[in-house]
């Protein structure tokens, strides 16, 4: 019988700045607010595209779990073993999930650490010098702007003809360095600005994020969903008046609903009764405000084990990023972006030994490839949308990843 590896989890100090601990090779990160996980070194990694790659993933965390002998002194959510996940947002493209050797984890102020191997707890890394900045030359994505609001205007046309109900365009936008791009200095400047988002990276995409697609904690779900945007002014009362017509708009509403639906049904195999409020809520960032729902529910299974993997699988993709019907709004979305999302708008986060998990939808974010970052912003088409004004909420949406570069 092989001989099991050790993975141990114990306790640290208080209030640990788990961004600044990153080291610039391989980074990892989801961390709000202060609280979150961030690891490093790679002890395990792959790749899983195709149908079943939730499933597949599953089972490659799993055969890795049956090789480990832990000791957790903290039973906290978050300690023991934990694989980082980015998965792509289309079956067609690869997923990455990464096991570190290193997870450094804090909640409400306390700290813990967990590595895997039988040598002593690892030191912390010293905080990085102050990193350079760079200077970033920028060019169009895959359509300029005319094409890309050409592109809506077909999918509203779509959408009238009885295609689709609701459907997501995207777009990208691409930025040359002028060396190398480090994401630790887009993490920080992110969680600076941003504090009330989930600031994450994983194999080079990097990204702060508002929507939190499954959060899974023994046995009961939550799903934040965002749907509805609208920009702020930087007046408080000015904003509190465009909040109040954001909550009171047909359109968005009608997109803001047809997501929460998709959740809700999509949790409801799962889920014998969900708590889904009558009505959303404004979620108010640096820039922009969005309507948004959290779905909430409890698991219930006597016979197979749910996990966050059996979950995503029916989750992935909901109307927030795809649009109703799936099927249909994936084809459409095929033949009008022209482009690969990649890992854009993928499900991106952590999942333990448990099968527990914080997972997000990888928005406001960009994929790293050496000196070049491509940018993503996706706008939900529905029969009352403008080309125009859908054109001027992308650029809204990415004010935050920008001013991250800066």
């Amino acid at each position: 019988m092989p001989q099991l590896i050790p993975v141990t989890t114990a306790r640290l100090g208080d209030h640990l700045p788990l961004l600044e601990l990153l080291p610039k090779d391989n980074p990892l990160s989801w961390v709000r607010g202060g609280d979150g996980l961030v690891g490093w070194g790679v002890f395990a990694t792959t790749t899983v595209s195709g149908p079943h790659r939730f499933r597949d993933a599953q089972n490659w965390w799993h055969k890795h779990l049956e090789k480990f002998a832990v000791t957790d002194s903290v039973h906290a959510i978050g300690t023991g073993p934990i694989m980082f996940s980015s998965f792509s947002f289309s079956q067609d493209e690869d997923s990455v999930l990464v096991i570190p050797e290193v997870v450094v984890g804090m909640r409400g102020g306390k700290s813990w650490i967990t590595w895997i191997g039988d040598k002593s707890q690892p030191d912390l890394p010293e905080k990085p010098e102050a990193l350079r900045p760079h200077q970033y030359s920028w060019r169009d994505g895959t359509l300029s702007a005319p094409q890309w609001q050409q592109q809506v205007d077909t999918a509203i046309q779509a959408i009238r003809n009885s295609r689709v109900d609701k459907v997501v365009l995207a777009r990208d936008l691409t930025a040359s360095a002028d060396g190398e791009i480090d994401p630790r200095q887009i993490l920080l400047k992110l969680a600076a600005e941003y504090p009330s988002t989930w600031c994450f990276t994983v194999a080079g995409l990097v990204g702060a994020t508002p929507e939190l697609l499954l959060r899974l904690h023994r046995g009961m779900v939550t799903s934040r969903v965002l749907a509805g945007t609208i920009s702020k002014t930087g007046d408080d009362e000015k904003d509190l008046a465009l909040a109040a017509s954001l909550a009171r708009s047909s359109k968005d509403l009608e997109e803001h609903g047809y997501a929460v639906r998709s959740v809700a049904d999509s949790l409801a195999p799962f889920c014998p009764s969900t708590n889904v409020p009558d009505s959303p809520f404004v979620l108010h960032l640096s820039n922009v405000m969005h309507l948004a729902t959290d779905v909430t529910g409890a698991v219930v299974d006597t016979v197979n084990h749910t996990d966050a993997f059996v979950i995503l699988e029916k989750l992935h993709p909901s109307a927030a990023v795809c649009g109703t019907p799936t099927a249909n709004a994936s084809e459409l979305i095929t033949e009008l972006e022209g482009m690969s999302r990649g890992r854009y708008a993928g499900p991106v986060g952590w999942i333990d030994s448990r099968g527990d998990c914080e997972l997000g939808i990888a928005l406001r974010c960009g994929q790293i490839t050496g000196d070049e970052i491509r940018l993503f912003a996706g706008c939900g088409i529905v029969t009352d949308s403008i080309p125009e004004k859908e054109y001027a909420e992308s650029q809204v949406k990415f004010v935050a990843m920008k001013s991250a570069l800066q």
